[in-house]
């Protein structure tokens, strides 16, 4: 059942991905275009492993700049930015080099808080930023880092780490949440932007 749920998301994200490319060559400035397909990237990067997935990483952040450009207080564009940031950063197995990524994740985070201060998960995000750097620890002493990016992480940490303590599992369904969120952002915007148009009403 898993199995089939996760090949339904890789084959719905990558139509996203099809359908982001196709928009793009029409209009390479529509922001919100930019930021369905930096997200849809980012979730596409859940599926590939070493270099593939850092590569499609790349990627998301080089949409979301984009998009950023075009619009530079669009806020989920920040905010999906802030986590193409910290997948990067647990990617990377060197702490110090990390770091640099976490810090301009918590930037994005902050700004896009304070463009739409009332967003609950643009907090939580921040808060979770704040022990991004606790959290990288915890992924490459368990040699998660891998995972890190996939729905795969808080199932690895169950069976490999039974003995952490619960505080530890929360930290990974935090980050499987955060990560999750971007891809729901990207199926209601992929949804909204391919929806029918309504019914003439009646005469």
């Amino acid at each position: 059942m898993e199995m089939s749920s996760d090949f339904d998301r890789l084959l719905f994200f990558e139509h996203a991905r099809r359908t982001a490319e196709a928009t793009y060559a029409k209009n390479p400035l529509d922001a919100d275009n930019l930021t369905r397909w930096g997200g849809v990237l980012l979730e596409l990067s859940q599926f590939m492993n070493g270099p593939e997935s850092k590569q499609m990483v790349q990627d998301a952040i080089e949409k979301l700049e984009e998009a950023l450009v075009v619009n530079p207080r669009k806020h989920d564009a920040l905010w999906c930015l802030g986590n193409a940031y910290t997948s990067s950063a647990l990617l990377i197995p060197d702490l110090d080099e990390a770091r640099i990524y976490f810090d301009k994740a918590t930037i994005y985070f902050e700004q896009a808080y304070e463009v739409e201060p009332q967003n609950e998960l643009y907090k939580k995000s921040l808060e979770v930023a704040a022990k991004a750097p606790e959290l990288h620890l915890e992924i490459h002493k368990h040699g998660l880092a891998q995972q890190a990016m996939g729905s795969g992480l808080s199932e690895s940490t169950s069976t490999k780490s039974t003995k952490k303590s619960k505080s530890s599992d929360l930290k990974y369904d935090i980050f499987g949440w955060v990560i999750l969120a971007v891809g729901i952002v990207a199926w209601v915007g992929f949804a909204k932007s391919n929806m029918p148009p309504p019914p003439l009403p009646p005469r």
